[in-house]
């Protein structure tokens, strides 16, 4: 029986760790859909709505709209590089992330902001600052 006990607590060791990446591992689509550039691909996990930064030009935008702006975005700014810098996930349903965006000559900071319910996640604030 303590074999039993013994592996029950070494097995609880290793669930952990495995939950505890949820969150980190659920935006990775988002970060694909940034640095292939891909618009539609990144519309799909925003709300009917998204506050948008794009170097200051800020708003409100629906779904729709919002894909466009990035389209014009990723099409006047194709990226070489992005990666996320920093992560705050202290909050299991609200995350926020900082990102760095490469496109030619030219960098972004990327400030992203993201709501999760029920392993759902939704973009509702996306912005690209010259740094």
């Amino acid at each position: 029986m303590t074999g039993f006990k013994l592996f029950l607590f070494f097995l609880t060791f290793l669930v952990s760790p495995v939950e505890a990446t949820k969150n980190v591992d659920s935006i990775d689509p988002v970060i694909l859909a940034i640095d292939s550039g891909s618009s539609s691909e990144l519309a799909r996990y925003f709300g009917n709505s998204i506050s948008l930064n794009i170097n200051g030009q800020q708003g409100d935008f629906s779904k729709n709209q919002a894909e466009l702006v990035l389209r014009d975005f990723f099409k006047k700014n194709p990226p070489v590089s992005f990666q996320v810098v920093f992560r705050s996930e202290n909050n299991p349903s609200l995350s926020s992330y900082i990102g760095e965006y490469q496109s030619g000559q030219t960098s972004y900071k990327v400030f992203i902001k993201i709501n999760q319910q029920n392993s759902q996640i939704e973009v509702y604030s996306l912005g690209f600052v010259k740094a």
